[in-house]
């Protein structure tokens, strides 16, 4: 039985830059992935931080204080509970890992939470800059790279970007060719036996006459034993 991998293309938006001077987590978007592909399921919350919003924060998101007054907080059920139940054990895939383990640690931290550990992240900016040394490894940027539209994105949004970051992470990993991989089940269910191709009947007859096999015969034993094929490479 093949093995699932469940991933979560995660993203968080947040008060300011540092957890460490009292930034807040404001919003968490999260995507499902089963063998690196969408599943539908996702996860989205907006969160009251108990502190101001940055202007930074309003420009790049458009969420104002107005918008999260009425918030639970982090620490309420519907947020912390709701999402360690949606992330499970799965592996978290965001961009620019560090930055949205860091808030997210420290949220968890706060509500007496074992962190996240590092080993369960895997960072899509990393594998960007491996793959494109010295090119853009902002999400806009891959995104243009791999024509994926970003129409929809007048602002910093935490869905929409996981939304967006799970379309990126599968062309990171080898883009639509995947679906053309024979590895896995090939879309099998679990435990499914893939049936074995259905053979002829009747052999089908010779395309050649009996000359051409003749003149084929004689090419190939005046070829010899040195022919390319009787090589050991």
């Amino acid at each position: 039985m093949n093995q699932k991998i469940r991933e979560i293309a995660f993203d968080t938006e947040t008060t300011g830059l540092d957890p460490a001077q009292g930034d807040r987590i404001i919003e968490l978007g999260a995507v499902e992935l089963i063998n690196h592909i969408p599943t539908g399921r996702t996860f989205h919350t907006r969160i009251n931080p108990g502190k101001p919003v940055s202007e930074a924060t309003v420009r790049i998101t458009g969420i104002t204080d107005d918008d999260l007054k009425d918030c639970p907080p982090f620490e309420h059920p519907d947020v912390i509970d709701a999402f360690l139940s949606f992330i499970g054990d799965a592996t978290l895939v965001a961009h620019n890992a560090s930055f949205d383990r860091g808030f997210l640690n420290a949220e968890l931290a706060r509500c007496g939470r074992a962190p996240v550990p590092e080993s369960r992240w895997v960072d899509t900016v990393a594998i960007a800059r491996k793959r494109f040394p010295g090119a853009p490894a902002n999400l806009d940027a891959l995104c243009k790279r791999f024509d994926i539209s970003l129409e929809s994105r007048t602002f910093h949004g935490a869905l929409l970007d996981s939304q967006l970051l799970a379309s990126v992470y599968l062309e990171l990993l080898g883009g639509r060719a995947r679906a053309f991989s024979f590895e896995g089940t090939g879309g099998l269910e679990d435990g499914a036996v893939r049936p074995l191709a259905r053979q002829r009947p009747q052999p089908l007859a010779r395309s050649i006459s009996a000359d051409e096999l003749a003149a084929h015969e004689e090419l190939i034993e005046k070829l010899g034993a040195g022919a390319i094929w009787n090589v050991v490479l």
